[in-house]
C-alpha cells in the first residue's frame, strides 16, 4: 500500500512512567503481551520467550499485570492473496491418548506419529498427524504444519473435515489453484458441512471467482449462521456490485478490469505494457514470480474508497488484487508508474514469503523497488533513532491501515530505512533469502538472525547507525 499524501513528519515525544508488568498498552490503541517488562533509561524493555526488546516509554499509555495473549497469527503485509477465513470450526475427534502420545511439552513426537501409522490404524494415524499440523500451525511453523496435513488426508482422502482444514492452509501459503481443487474435494465428499462451503468460497475469491464465491458463502451461512462467513460475504457483494458494469483487457500476466467511461483505451494500453515490463524486473530482483494472473481494478477515486473501505491517506492498495484509483488521469504518468510498480512488488513479496511478510519488510522492499528514498525525512528519522523514539519493528509486523496519516509516514519511513540498510550492508541476495525463510516458516526475527545475523533489538540500532552516516546526525 502506497501513502497518498505527503504530510509533516511527527516526533513522538510525550512523557509517562511504567513499571514492570505483563501487558503493555500502547498510545496508539495496540497491545503487546510479554513475560516481563523492565524500565532501561526511557525505554521500556520486554521479554518475549528468548527475544528481548524495547519500546520508547513515550509510546506506552500504561502496563496491566496478567492478561491472555491472543492466537498466533502470521503477518500478511498489505497484499493478501486470500480472504481472512478463519480455520473450520469442526475438527476431527481425537483420542485422549493420541494426545499423550502425539505431543510432549507442546512439541511433536514424529516417532510417534510413525508408530501410530505402522499400526495399520488409518483413523488415528490421520488424527495424529492432523493434531500435530495444528500445533505447528498455531505456532506459525505454517510450512511444516502443511507436510502434517498431508499425512493425515493421504491415510484419510475422502475426510471432508481434513480437506477443509488442509485449504485454508494452502491459501496461507498462497496455493490458490491448489487450495480450489482440495476445497472443491471437501465440497464433494461432505455436501452438508458449511466449513466446507465457506472454504470453497475463499478458494474462489483468491481465483478471482468473486461470484461463485457469493453462491458458495451464501450456502454456508444457510447450513450455519457465521459472522465471519457473513462479512466475506458482504464484502464480496460490494466488489461484486462496483464492478457489475466493468469491462475486462488481459495480458500474459495480468487481467484488468475498468469502468469504460472512466479510462481511456490509451491508458488502458500502457498501464498493462508497464506492468508487464514491470513483472519482469520484479522477477529478476527478487528471484521468483508468482503463478496466477494478477488482477487489476481501475477505479474512480470514490469507488475506490467506498469498496476498500481505506484510510483517506491511502493511495492505492493490493488485497490480492491492484485497486488503483484513476480518476482524471487520460495517460501514464511517472506517479501512476511508481504505484503501480509498488503495489505489483506486494504480490511478489507475498508469494514468496507465502503470505507471512511482516508488514515493514513489506512496505520497505515495496518502496525500494518502487524506488523511493529517504532525502525528504532521513535527517528527522536519523534523530528519532538518535533519542531512541522510533517505533520498534517488532510493533511494525502487522498492518498500517490503524494508523494516524502521521504515525502511517514514520512506520513507512522506517520500513523504507531498515529496507536500505539491509540492501546496502548485505545485498539484494540477502533479502531475497528473508523472504524465502519467511515461506518455509521461520518467524521474522528468526529470519534476519539466520540471515543477516541480527534481531530486532540490533537491527534497530544498525538502522540508527546507518541513518546518522547517511544524513549527518
Amino acid at each position: 500500500m502506497r501513502t497518498r499524501i505527503n504530510i509533516i513528519f511527527v516526533l513522538f515525544l510525550a512523557a509517562c512512567t511504567v513499571a514492570p508488568a505483563e501487558t503493555l498498552h500502547l498510545k496508539n490503541g495496540r497491545t503487546i503481551w510479554a513475560d516481563s517488562v523492565h524500565e532501561n533509561g526511557n525505554r521500556v524493555e520486554y521479554e518475549v520467550g528468548e527475544n528481548t526488546f524495547a519500546i520508547p516509554k513515550s509510546l506506552v499509555d500504561r502496563i496491566d499485570t496478567g492478561g491472555a495473549p491472543p492466537e498466533y497469527s502470521t503477518a500478511t503485509g498489505s497484499s493478501k492473496s486470500t480472504p481472512d477465513i478463519a480455520m473450520p470450526s469442526t475438527e476431527l475427534r481425537i483420542a485422549n491418548d493420541v494426545y499423550s502420545r502425539v505431543l510432549h511439552d507442546g512439541k511433536v513426537d514424529d516417532e510417534a506419529l510413525a508408530k501410530l501409522e505402522r499400526e495399520n490404524t488409518p483413523d488415528t494415524a490421520a488424527a495424529g498427524y492432523f493434531l500435530a499440523g495444528r500445533n505447528e500451525l498455531e505456532k506459525g511453523n505454517i510450512i511444516v504444519a502443511k507436510g502434517y496435513y498431508e499425512k493425515a488426508i493421504r491415510l484419510q482422502p475422502e475426510n471432508g473435515i481434513l480437506l477443509s482444514h488442509y485449504t485454508v492452509v494452502l491459501l496461507r501459503t498462497g496455493a490458490t489453484r491448489e487450495a480450489l481443487m482440495s476445497a472443491e474435494h471437501a465440497v464433494r465428499v461432505a455436501p452438508d458441512s458449511p466449513d466446507a462451503y465457506a472454504v470453497l468460497g475463499a478458494a474462489q475469491s483468491a481465483s478471482d471467482r468473486t461470484a461463485d464465491a457469493i453462491r458458495s458463502w451464501k450456502r454456508s451461512l444457510a447450513l450455519r449462521a457465521d459472522p465471519g462467513v457473513e462479512r466475506l460475504l458482504a464484502k464480496a457483494q460490494k466488489d461484486a456490485a462496483a464492478e457489475e458494469s466493468f469491462s475486462e483487457n488481459q495480458s500474459s500476466h495480468f487481467t484488468l478490469r475498468f469502468e469504460g467511461k472512466q479510462t481511456s483505451e490509451g491508458l488502458r494500453r500502457s498501464i498493462l505494457a508497464t506492468l508487464e515490463s514491470q513483472y519482469d524486473e520484479l522477477a529478476q530482483t527478487l528471484g521468483a514470480s508468482p503463478r496466477d494472473t494478477i488482477t487489476v481494478i481501475l477505479y474512480t477515486n470514490q469507488a475506490f474508497f467506498d469498496v476498500t473501505q481505506a484510510p483517506s491517506w491511502t493511495g492505492a492498495l493490493n488485497d490480492g488484487k491492484l485497486r488503483i484509483p484513476v480518476s482524471g488521469l487520460d495517460s501514464l504518468t511517472p506517479e501512476l508508474a511508481h504505484v503501480l510498480k509498488h503495489e505489483l512488488a506486494h504480490s511478489f513479496i507475498t508469494y514468496i514469503s507465502h503470505g507471512r511478510c511482516p508488514q515493514w519488510l513489506h512496505e520497505g522492499i515495496a518502496q525500494m523497488i518502487e524506488p523511493r528514498s529517504l532525502n525528504r525525512h532521513g535527517r528527522e528519522l536519523a534523530q528519532l533513532f538518535q533519542v531512541q523514539r522510533a517505533l520498534p519493528y517488532n510493533m511494525l509486523e502487522g498492518g498500517f491501515m490503524s494508523l494516524s496519516s502521521a504515525e502511517a509516514t514514520v512506520a513507512y519511513d522506517e520500513s523504507l530505512a531498515a529496507v536500505l540498510y539491509m540492501q546496502d550492508t548485505y545485498g539484494m541476495s540477502d533479502v531475497q533469502r528473508i523472504l524465502q525463510r519467511l515461506g518455509e516458516g521461520s518467524s521474522p526475527e528468526a529470519a534476519l538472525r539466520a540471515t543477516i545475523h541480527t534481531g530486532y533489538r540490533e537491527l534497530e540500532s544498525e538502522v540508527g547507525k546507518y541513518l546518522a552516516t547517511k544524513y549527518g546526525t
